[in-house]
């Protein structure tokens, strides 16, 4: 993206037919920042954030961006993968379980997560401060699937649940209603088949 930023006139924006997007957020951390200084609220951060990071890049994922506490991931963009919906729920799993250890001023938070697949636009907007972004239904739904889960758990829409369906375990959770989507059925992602398989042999 970078390279043709310097080389190329015009505006930046790539289509992609499948690809899946994970929104994570700490729960109710805006309440505890207002007792950190500063200097501790930027350095826990900072802390969780960086090891969010390289987590993602190690396993070949894109770190789209920070919303304050939260974070977006897309797997199948900027570089596409027909595997696009596999490769993100052993990221939310290898999370959850070093999040369960973080503490922030003595307290553990709890993540929500929420996963949706579909085509997204990917582009670059901004004239001074360049940003790299994802739009489309596929990502508003991601979002959604988030902020209407719980602590601790990775919920998910019937997209990528068919499309995960035959490698992970995903339970039925009903139906939640999404603005600007109505009912829509859920599930949470607890665990990879093939792992299950070996704790119960």
């Amino acid at each position: 993206i970078a390279a043709r930023l310097k080389n190329v006139n015009g505006t930046i924006a790539d289509y992609y037919d499948g690809a899946s997007v994970l929104f994570a957020d700490v729960v109710d951390f805006t309440p505890l920042s207002a007792k950190m200084t500063p200097v501790e609220l930027v350095e826990r951060l900072n802390e969780g954030v960086s090891d969010f990071d390289r987590r993602t890049a190690k396993i070949g994922l894109e770190k789209i961006k920070t919303i304050g506490e939260g974070s977006l991931v897309a797997s199948g963009a900027p570089q596409p993968r027909a595997d696009h919906a596999l490769a993100l729920p052993p990221q939310a799993f290898e999370l959850q379980e070093v999040d369960a250890n973080r503490q922030y001023q003595g307290h553990k938070l709890g993540i929500r997560r929420g996963i949706n697949s579909g085509p997204v636009v990917a582009g670059v907007i901004g004239s001074q401060k360049f940003a790299y972004d994802l739009w489309g239904d596929a990502v508003n739904t991601a979002s959604r699937m988030e902020s209407h889960g719980k602590d601790g758990n990775i919920q998910t829409t019937r997209a990528t649940y068919d499309l995960i369906k035959d490698d992970f375990v995903c339970e039925p959770q009903g139906t939640v209603n999404v603005k600007g989507k109505g009912e829509m059925d859920v599930w949470y992602i607890t665990g990879a088949r093939d792992e299950l398989s070996r704790t119960t042999t």
